[in-house]
């Protein structure tokens, strides 16, 4: 499984395709602007909305959730790479984030 951390991801910025897989309350507390939300216990369902062209960068609050996502939908054939330590080291970092 592909790995990346925090810094590495915002070395990226906006041209990278994040997709968070925490579920929707979460999601509307605090993410990453340019990210878009499939939620793990959504994620069987709508596999279909995981780009097929990659990479793709998940997300979750430390890594657990979208390690497993990642396994799936490497499974799957979907180019996914895992983001270690997640929103916490995100917003811990100090990168963007947005909030409701």
């Amino acid at each position: 499984m592909q790995t990346i951390d925090t810094k590495q991801l915002a070395e990226l910025g906006e041209q990278a395709t994040v997709i968070d897989v925490r579920e929707r309350d979460e999601f509307s507390e605090v993410r990453i602007p340019w990210a878009s939300n499939v939620p793990l216990s959504e994620l069987t369902d709508r596999v279909d909305e995981v780009p097929e062209d990659g990479p793709v960068y998940l997300i979750c609050a430390a890594g657990v959730r979208s390690e497993r996502a990642a396994a799936y939908l490497e499974q799957q054939g979907k180019p996914v790479v895992n983001v270690l330590g997640g929103m916490s080291e995100w917003a811990g970092s100090g990168f963007t984030v947005e909030r409701d």
